[in-house]
């Protein structure tokens, strides 16, 4: 039997196809436990490397010979070798290219739709960390809202599009990921955008993203609107891309809302995240599409992949959006939180210029799930 190499990519096509995959993951337990490959048909079997280096021969009865079969690793060389082992033994499988490093990084784009003055957005989904960025195009012009860091696939692809990046926007200072706006903006001379309140330690030139700011992408007058709305961070910025989309940051979810304690002030925001959800959102248009920066369960993801779910049904089905008390409220965002994202202090201060890691600890920094919102 061949051993082959499965790409990130591929993988993601499974999970959106609602493919049948095993997946042998032969990371430690605790790393296994706080993060892994999730979709609906997806089945594991979590055996640490070390308990398989005298061979696989106790663990063929769990393998089931219907399936497909994945052996995944942290960064690839385990999986490989393992891989080899069960092909020794008959078995037909595949590795993980890249390990789960790898699939960190993978972003996907999907087409969340036409604007009317044409033009197109799109949304890139970071399956494998829950991160969610924008492009909007329009007449040769693009903006890249809450990039990555991996700034090459945003360029690349504006390059496809035949459109120039001339704005790019973050709707917050993130915590939870690497931000990739400074690097597009200085590779591509696009102006770069930070909420002021957000970016008062940045060491770095920025255009401030203020309530009533109109940016204009292309000659068809597409309109981001920056609407003020603190609670994630004292700065989280929403746009109205178009007068369709609602870009939501990490202050509304498709299935939660966003957490208010990641600069240590939970206690502190909590009213203004109220406000925010409750009074600033129940303002705006419920046709609006809501594009949040996050997912958190693949439950979330559309049948094309997409996030996205109107502000009227979230209105109706979001319990973040229909807790009556505010007292109750504050108890759920202040007392029903998930463990901190990993290193996201040093990961804040990277964004905000302050310190400079090699990829090899960007990466580590990175690595686990998204822990943006209140569960």
């Amino acid at each position: 039997m061949t051993v082959t190499a499965m790409t990130p990519k591929d993988v993601t096509n499974k999970i959106l196809n609602n493919e049948d995959l095993f997946i042998l993951d032969v990371r430690n337990e605790s790393d296994f436990k706080d993060w892994k490959i999730e979709g609906k048909h997806i089945a594991h079997l979590n055996i640490p490397y070390f308990e398989l280096l005298d061979g696989v021969e106790d663990i063929l009865d769990k393998i089931p010979k219907e399936k497909e079969v994945l052996v995944v690793c942290a960064k690839e060389g385990s999986s490989i070798m393992v891989a080899e082992m069960l092909s020794e033994q008959g078995l037909d499988v595949s590795y993980l290219q890249g390990g789960m490093k790898a699939w960190s990084e993978h972003l996907e784009p999907v087409k969340i739709g036409d604007l009317k003055g044409g033009g197109e957005m799109y949304q890139f989904v970071r399956i494998g960390k829950g991160c969610l960025s924008y492009m909007v195009i329009s007449n040769g012009e693009a903006a890249v809202i809450d990039a990555t860091r991996m700034a090459d696939v945003f360029i690349d692809f504006a390059q496809s599009k035949d459109a120039k990046i001339t704005h790019v926007l973050d709707t917050h200072l993130h915590a939870d990921h690497i931000s990739g706006g400074r690097t597009i903006s200085e590779q591509t001379e696009a102006l770069y955008w930070l909420p002021p309140k957000d970016a008062a330690e940045v060491t770095f030139d920025y255009q401030p993203l203020e309530d009533g700011n109109v940016i204009t992408v292309g000659n068809t007058a597409i309109d981001i609107h920056a609407l003020y709305s603190p609670g994630h961070t004292i700065g989280s910025t929403s746009f109205i891309v178009d007068g369709q989309y609602l870009l939501s940051g990490d202050i509304l979810f498709v299935d939660s809302i966003g957490r208010p304690d990641l600069a240590g002030l939970a206690q502190d925001w909590v009213s203004d995240l109220r406000e925010t959800l409750y009074s600033r959102y129940r303002s705006l248009s419920e046709e609006l599409i809501v594009l949040p920066a996050h997912f958190m369960i693949m439950d979330e993801l559309n049948e094309d992949g997409s996030v996205s779910e109107k502000l009227g049904t979230l209105f109706a089905e979001n319990h973040g959006l229909n807790v009556e008390s505010e007292e109750e409220f504050r108890k759920l965002v202040t007392e029903n939180l998930p463990p901190q994202p990993n290193a996201y202090q040093e990961i804040r201060e990277t964004n905000m210029g302050k310190i400079t890691p090699d990829l090899d600890k960007q990466r580590e920094m990175e690595i686990g799930p998204n822990r943006c919102a209140v569960r």
